[in-house]
């Protein structure tokens, strides 16, 4: 029997609030459900675990995770038990001083969303003034040192200024650009037919990277993620179900992807009640998909088995409606014609977004 390998990298999402209200969010749609968070205290044991597990890396996210007022003392944890951190943020809280604290504390890395290079159109698809703030916090995250990734997800209502997306962050002067297209899970997937590129506009999207990379030589250093839509083979679920990543969510419950909560009938053991590792090794969510020996035909026996393993096991759910699926993103899927199904909604023309929306309340209370 193959040994579980051991997680390298620990999603830590904080919290699930956020100032923005970003159409293609992949936090949960029942928001209301999911109020409670983990109290420092336990962050801080979770924490410990993961890096006795062998977590070498922790990104802390959200929602937006500086509304929590114990950021820096989780960072300072995390650098305690010789854990990489990393910082993901939508920038409207990021300012100087938030940064200078988490500086302090040890944070190594900090990653700014944009959602597109024209000021009205990202204040639009964030749901709030938002670019400008944006831009402060990438300034400022240069000016202390900070190594900067700015991530852009890129869909049907931003692909057309791609360029002057990729010619901001080269003015930015961040050290990495991360361009990746929709995952169509959560509220993406909700607002699929609205966020669908065509093949056309993808087509000029990858002629304009590569028109780019030449140029601007490594800086940024721009990352290309391919919308699985567009592609004929599945991408890893994160380098394999249970193998690599794990996620703990802000009330505790430990995920194999953050988008897990999207099939339904999957017990998430929760921190709470667990230690990580007895989470890790023994709790069957994380066993359902891990490996290869739970798998259908085609997967079965192609010789991608172990590359792919299957794809992404939350998008056969919702495009199929079995988490077990050949991933129908695969040009081998029995179900392949799904996909087409969705690529032809694109053809029609967009529709209205639909926004994310929180409970009332203060984002910042706790």
């Amino acid at each position: 029997m193959t040994p579980t390998p051991r997680p390298l990298c620990l999603l830590a999402e904080l919290t699930y609030r956020c100032p923005l209200h970003c159409p293609y969010c992949s936090n949960p749609l029942e928001l209301r459900r999911y109020r409670d968070e983990l109290d420092t205290a336990t962050w801080k044991r979770v924490l410990g675990e993961a890096a006795a597990l062998g977590v070498v890396q922790v990104h802390f996210s959200g929602g937006e995770p500086l509304v929590r007022r114990d950021l820096p003392e989780l960072a300072a944890a995390a650098r305690g038990f010789g854990l990489y951190t990393h910082l993901s943020t939508g920038g409207t809280l990021a300012d100087k001083a938030a940064l200078a604290r988490l500086r302090d504390a040890g944070l190594d890395a900090v990653q700014v969303s944009l959602l597109d290079a024209d000021a009205g159109s990202n204040d639009f698809l964030a749901g709030t003034p938002s670019f400008e703030k944006k831009c402060r916090a990438v300034g400022a995250a240069r000016r202390l040192g900070f190594p900067v990734t700015l991530n852009v997800v890129l869909h049907r209502h931003n692909l057309a200024r791609l360029g002057e997306v990729i010619d901001l962050a080269a003015r930015w002067d961040v050290d990495r650009l991360e361009l990746a297209h929709v995952q169509y899970t959560g509220w993406a997937f909700r607002n699929r037919a609205a966020l669908l590129p065509t093949r056309a506009q993808f087509g000029r999207a990858m002629a304009v990277v590569a028109g780019a990379r030449g140029p601007l030589g490594d800086r940024p250093a721009i990352l290309h993620v391919l919308p699985d839509y567009f592609q004929a083979l599945p991408k890893p679920c994160l380098q394999g179900w249970g193998r690599v990543f794990l996620t703990v969510a802000p009330d505790g419950a430990v995920l194999p992807c953050q988008a897990a909560r999207e099939i339904p009938g999957l017990d998430f053991p929760n921190v709470l009640a667990a230690a990580l590792a007895d989470i890790w090794f023994g709790a069957p969510v994380f066993a359902r998909f891990r490996g290869t020996a739970w798998m259908p035909e085609p997967c079965r026996s192609c010789e991608r088995r172990e590359v792919d393993f299957g794809g992404c096991r939350c998008q056969a759910f919702l495009l199929t409606g079995d988490p077990a699926a050949t991933d129908p993103v695969c040009h081998l899927s029995p179900l392949h014609r799904l996909v087409e199904e969705a690529l032809g909604e694109a053809r029609q023309g967009p529709v209205p977004l639909q926004f994310r929306s929180d409970p009332p309340g203060d984002i910042r209370k706790r």
